[in-house]
């Protein structure tokens, strides 16, 4: 395993029930530290994917290793940030932010004082209080993100995180999660079915084949010298990069 590499998979085969083959012989490495983004046609397996390294879905065969250790469940250095938001509706914002700390047994007050430090982080300042049905599907989404950050796991595994959001917002959302990582120096794994939102967000897309699901490309997508995350989306590379997997995905639509 290289010296980089923290999340290594090695033919990965998924079959559900009644035969339906989601998965054939995945073969990748997933770098320390960097935003790594499954993306490919719909239905092509990149959920089962990423909850087969969540730890949520069994393998029909092969393995998934993280620093060198063969997965066997969920486990505390990976957190999942899911598309629905899946808050708990009767819990303040506070208390769902604090839910994986207290599941693992964290006293009240020093929970509360790293869910706050996120609430923050996130741009939710002065909504500890608040319930899930008094915010917008945004802000609800933040409230997942902050949950996942204050476990403090080294690897976000995120399900299509801005599905569910307005354009503004989920432009907005792209932009605060790139300067969040410069602070936070997660690992993360990124679906979604955007080829912009992939190639803006990601230090790598992986190209995923028509179910079946195989790897068929991983494309570097860093940009050197764009220090803003404004001026992603003007950069040559950006525009390129976007042109280039959708010259390859259009051939998969019917």
């Amino acid at each position: 395993m290289q010296n980089n590499t923290i999340i290594e998979i090695n033919g990965l085969k998924k079959i559900y029930a009644g035969g339906v083959e989601a998965l054939a012989n995945i073969d990748l490495k997933i770098p320390k530290g960097e935003l790594t983004t499954l993306l490919g046609p719909s239905g092509c397996g990149k959920t089962t994917l990423l909850k087969i390294i969540a730890g949520l879905l069994d393998k029909t065969d092969g393995e998934v290793r993280i620093k060198g250790q063969p997965i066997k469940g969920p486990g505390p250095e990976r957190a999942f940030v899911f598309q629905d938001f899946a808050l708990m509706p009767w819990a303040t914002v506070i208390r769902n932010v604090a839910f994986g700390l207290e599941l693992r047994g964290v006293p009240k007050k020093q929970r509360y004082r790293i869910a706050r430090r996120y609430i923050d982080e996130v741009g939710l300042t002065g909504f500890d209080n608040a319930y899930p049905h008094e915010l917008s599907g945004g802000m609800r989404q933040r409230v997942g993100l902050a949950r996942a950050l204050a476990v403090d796991a080294e690897i976000l595994l995120m399900d299509e995180p801005f599905a569910s959001v307005d354009e503004q917002t989920r432009r907005k959302f792209q932009e605060d999660l790139l300067n969040l990582l410069k602070i936070e120096k997660k690992t993360v794994v990124f679906v979604t079915h955007s080829i912009e939102e992939a190639v803006y967000v990601s230090d790598q897309v992986v190209l995923l084949s028509p179910r079946p699901s195989k790897v068929m490309r991983v494309v570097d997508t860093r940009l050197e010298g764009v220090e803003n995350v404004e001026d992603i989306r003007r950069d040559r590379k950006y525009l390129d990069v976007v042109e280039e997997l959708w010259q390859i995905l259009k051939q998969y639509l019917v």
